[in-house]
């Protein structure tokens, strides 16, 4: 008997050593997991599916009102967006993933919703759009959708480089009354509460967005602008630089995750 449970004690030590070897094989095989979460991830179920649903999803409201206005002539030119670019879905897809990028004439990198305006006052002669009007953000996000799904791309572009490191520093860079940085709540606290909400990892991936908090689509300016009220600093005008470049560093922070334009949040 005695024999025999030994026999056993021996078996059962060769399947563990067994399975811890087959485990170490599969992790030393197995890509080490992309440890970035789209903010989709930190929303309740609810909520995920209105984002996941084009028919529930209040953002795609705006969506159709930009691809009526891709559609419409405007400023002294008569020419629609659709005159130069021709159908959205073949010309645009893939452009929202690699903004902001440089721009040659300015010298310096522009956001999506920038090169918006200078098409419409260069090529339709046109008034520019108020900066989160309906218009331009419609026109934003029905641009925006052409790349969902697609992995964001931030240009391979040197020039952006020092833009992209003033963005990085304005993001670790302590203020306002709170003297709170946005790496504070969004790095070191990613996942735990702020009241009774849930602090993401901010990731960019989801603009224009649907916030229920606004009932309203909104750019991500807009929300720069609300976590700096929150920290009780002044923020940046609409179209500021600092802004851009704040755009374009967390572009680089979230490469490669796909664009869930337009996004759902609480």
């Amino acid at each position: 008997m005695k024999a025999l449970r030994g026999r056993v004690f021996l078996l059962a030590l060769a399947i563990i050593a067994s399975s811890q070897q087959a485990a170490g094989a599969d992790a030393q095989s197995s890509p080490a997991r992309d440890p970035r979460r789209s903010g989709f991830e930190f929303m309740g179920p609810s909520t995920q599916a209105m984002q996941k649903d084009d028919a529930l999803n209040p953002g795609m409201l705006w969506v159709k009102d930009g691809e009526a206005l891709w559609q419409k002539p405007a400023g002294l030119s008569g020419k629609a967006c659709v005159s130069c670019h021709a159908t959205a879905a073949s010309s645009m897809k893939g452009v929202a993933a690699r903004y902001p990028a440089f721009d040659d004439a300015l010298k310096r990198p522009v956001s999506l919703s920038q090169r918006i305006n200078i098409c419409r006052q260069q090529h339709q002669q046109a008034e520019p759009l108020r900066a989160e009007s309906q218009e331009l953000l419609s026109l934003e996000s029905y641009v925006a959708l052409q790349s969902r799904g697609m992995p964001l791309a931030p240009p391979a572009d040197g020039r952006l480089e020092p833009f992209r490191q003033r963005g990085q520093q304005l993001f670790t860079q302590r203020m306002g009354q709170l003297n709170l940085s946005c790496a504070q709540c969004h790095d070191d606290h990613a996942g735990q509460r702020l009241g009774s909400s849930l602090i993401p990892q901010a990731h960019s991936t989801g603009y224009p967005i649907y916030r229920l908090e606004w009932q309203a689509l909104g750019s991500l300016q807009r929300r720069l602008r609300g976590c700096m009220n929150g920290v009780r600093a002044e923020p940046f005008a609409y179209g500021a630089q600092e802004l851009v470049e704040l755009e374009l560093y967390l572009a680089a922070r979230a490469s490669g995750m796909p664009m869930e334009t337009p996004g759902v949040r609480p």
